[in-house]
């Protein structure tokens, strides 16, 4: 299955290398069809808006000025990567607006794109990602796949790992996890990665062994576990994967797939994201943001099929 073919690229403005032009140029030199990559840009200064001196045109004009300036700094960044790859429709895109994310997403509908990818900003001393508000708001309510990548370089035998939620009977789970599957199988064949599902199920509450003395947590340990690996062994074989390409392991999604990542040398997990908005995001807590803020490569995070973005033109949001 082909897919990212029309990649959106988030440029960083704050430095000339650019990790997410890298992924997508690498994704597009993979491509069994021509691929189009727009590199794109938010940009605002509030100055702009609110210097009563100018005239509306002078003001425009002065936007004008900045947008083509930042247009031929992305070309001249750009050029590095295009180079090396000439099967590319590549093209330039920089707005005037004031929320970035809301910019990105509607730049997504109005191209029409397969995958936003952007990079994250790495702490150097711990080798930690840290995601901004903006990469937050696109792993909620973007309609495409949104990419987040740390490094340029793709490492030698590294290993692809998707996050699957095996013990569920939920519809959105089983869709999700077939997606993740599906793209994990496009991507490891694209990038030459190795393919891995992980899955964690959880450990025993120990408020029910001392409500209920009658109750064996072991016993219900091995049927948790059962159940987890019938389930894993159903959806590895439907894809036709070995038993060795799974993982299921106890504990928290959060603590198991990192611990899997770092072991396998993932350089990119795939995670499904419900795309919660409002108190849901702030209360409940999604399990796959949590499971990103302790990744240290590259993820993926997909939304299920039918996901409606808030921010969708077609919804009046």
């Amino acid at each position: 299955m082909s897919i990212y073919n029309k990649i959106l690229v988030v440029a960083d403005i704050n430095k000339d290398e650019q990790p997410a032009l890298a992924r997508a140029m690498q994704l597009a030199a993979q491509s069994r069809s021509r691929s189009k990559v727009c590199f794109f840009l938010s940009i605002y200064d509030f100055s702009y808006d609110m210097t009563s001196m100018l005239s509306v045109d002078e003001r425009d004009a002065m936007r004008r000025g900045v947008i083509g300036q930042r247009e031929q700094w992305m070309h001249k960044v750009a050029k590095p990567y295009t180079e090396q790859n000439q099967n590319v429709d590549f093209d330039v895109k920089v707005v005037w607006h004031n929320r970035p994310y809301e910019a990105i997403i509607a730049e997504t509908f109005a191209g029409n794109h397969d995958i936003v990818i952007k990079g994250t900003r790495k702490h150097d001393v711990l080798e930690s990602v840290i995601f901004t508000p903006t990469d937050w708001h696109l792993l909620r309510k973007c309609p495409s796949p949104v990419l987040l990548v740390k490094n340029s370089d793709w490492p030698e035998n590294a290993s692809i790992l998707a996050s699957v939620h095996v013990g569920s009977e939920n519809d959105t789970h089983l869709g999700l996890n077939d997606s993740m599957v599906e793209q994990l199988n496009s991507l490891s064949e694209r990038l030459g990665a190795k393919p891995y599902l992980v899955n964690a199920y959880p450990v025993t509450p120990a408020n029910i062994t001392i409500e209920l003395p009658e109750f064996d947590p072991n016993t219900y340990t091995d049927a948790v576990r059962g159940h987890h690996l019938t389930a894993m062994k159903a959806l590895r074989q439907k894809h036709g994967y070995d038993e060795q390409q799974t993982v299921v392991e106890q504990g928290l999604p959060e603590d198991v797939i990192p611990e899997s990542a770092t072991k396998l040398n993932a350089a990119m997990v795939i995670v499904g994201t419900t795309g919660r908005t409002g108190l849901s995001a702030v209360f409940i807590g999604n399990t796959a943001e949590h499971v990103i803020d302790k990744i240290n490569c590259d993820v993926l995070a997909l939304k299920p099929k039918g996901y409606v973005s808030p921010l969708d033109p077609k919804t009046g949001a």
